[in-house]
């Protein structure tokens, strides 16, 4: 059994990965409990990306990836008096013990064609013995925690939803983009079920007046250019951006467009919103939760009605206006003071748990 004053140990892999919404996530409640409690973070013999998160970082064992995360990770923890391990970014060593697991959502389920067969197989093979040893299970969303109680049969008592929010150095203020033109904004990642072969459909067959360009930011433009996308005069495609060229992005957009098919959480329309754009977003998978009625609502699997949505978006200066100011208070409602007050109060439940075993 652990002692209740040994450090929490973080599994750190995340920090070998380049960052999108789980990297995101795990970096913020790594940072925030850095700032309560003494954490370690344990990281495989690889480049880090973005490490400076205000916890010390130990290197661990000489293996890498999933065989680092499966061997070389439990093998120091239990040469260290088996502390209590958090793991922030859905995967960890299925059979350590004590553990904290996070799952954020279950897409290559529910959208396997948007991942390879061996990333499929992967996942299947280690999630399910990683959820149902773990003494407790973080994610992100009632509606990921509904979907890992349906899919794992996971009990609800046994899943706390922590919520995302917008990175703190996301400040409204500041340079805007200039395209020239009045200019739609999406940001996107190479996966099918992000929906942007629809957007763009819909873009390009919409009458519009006043947004004349959809600029998609991402790692998708050589994914989407290799199937012609480059042919179509009105979308631009950006690449990946650093955070101060994608707030300058955001502050200079007419509208953002968000046509996912399925999300745990959905940052970038909270982002956003933080910089006070209109959002066009699918009523779809967790979005519903997250958004509320903050967003213009559009059903993301009819091209037709996504058009529509950027049409009425183009015409009414006065709808863009009340989206702008309903998403401002949207936003405002996340925090990740609040997700770090989730996550510590289940490292004290689970410590109080195996205290008493």
């Amino acid at each position: 059994m652990t002692s209740p004053l040994a450090p929490v140990v973080i599994n750190g892999r995340f920090l070998t990965h380049t960052p999108t919404g789980v990297q995101r996530w795990a970096r913020e409640i790594t940072r925030g409990l850095a700032d309560r409690m003494p954490v370690l973070v344990a990281v495989p013999p690889e480049d880090l990306i973005e490490p400076d998160l205000g916890a010390p970082i130990l290197r661990v064992g000489r293996l890498r990836g999933h065989a680092w995360e499966q061997w070389s990770l439990p093998r120091f923890l239990r040469a260290s008096g088996s502390p209590l391990l958090l793991g922030l970014a859905n995967t960890g060593p299925t059979l350590y013990r004590p553990q904290i697991a996070s799952h954020l959502d279950i897409i290559y389920v529910r959208h396997p064609e948007s991942f390879a067969r061996s990333f499929r197989l992967l996942y299947g093979a280690l999630v399910p013995g990683l959820l149902r040893r773990s003494e407790r299970v973080l994610t992100v969303s009632a509606f990921s925690a509904g979907e890992l109680h349906a899919h794992f049969g996971l009990p609800p008592e046994k899943i706390t939803v922590v919520h995302a929010a917008v990175g703190p150095d996301f400040r409204p203020e500041g340079p805007r983009h200039d395209a020239g033109e009045p200019y739609l904004l999406a940001v996107s990642s190479p996966n099918r079920h992000k929906n942007f072969d629809a957007l763009m459909t819909a873009f390009e067959t919409a009458r519009t007046s006043t947004v004349r360009r959809l600029l998609i930011v991402g790692d998708q433009a050589r994914a989407f250019q290799s199937r012609g996308a480059r042919e179509r005069d009105r979308v631009e495609f950006l690449g990946r951006v650093d955070d101060a060229e994608l707030m300058a992005l955001y502050r200079g957009a007419a509208a953002f467009a968000f046509p996912s098919l399925y999300e745990g959480f959905g940052i970038p329309p909270l982002e956003a919103q933080r910089m006070g754009t209109p959002v066009l977003a699918a009523r779809a998978a967790s979005l519903p939760e997250v958004l509320g009625d903050s967003v213009l609502w559009v059903d993301p699997t009819d091209v037709a009605d996504i058009r529509r949505g950027i049409e009425r978006l183009d015409a009414d200066p006065g709808l863009r206006e009340r989206l702008s100011r309903a998403g401002r208070e949207n936003e405002a409602r996340f925090s990740w003071d609040a997700a770090v007050d989730r996550v510590e109060e289940v490292i004290r439940d689970v410590r109080r748990s195996l205290r008493g075993a």
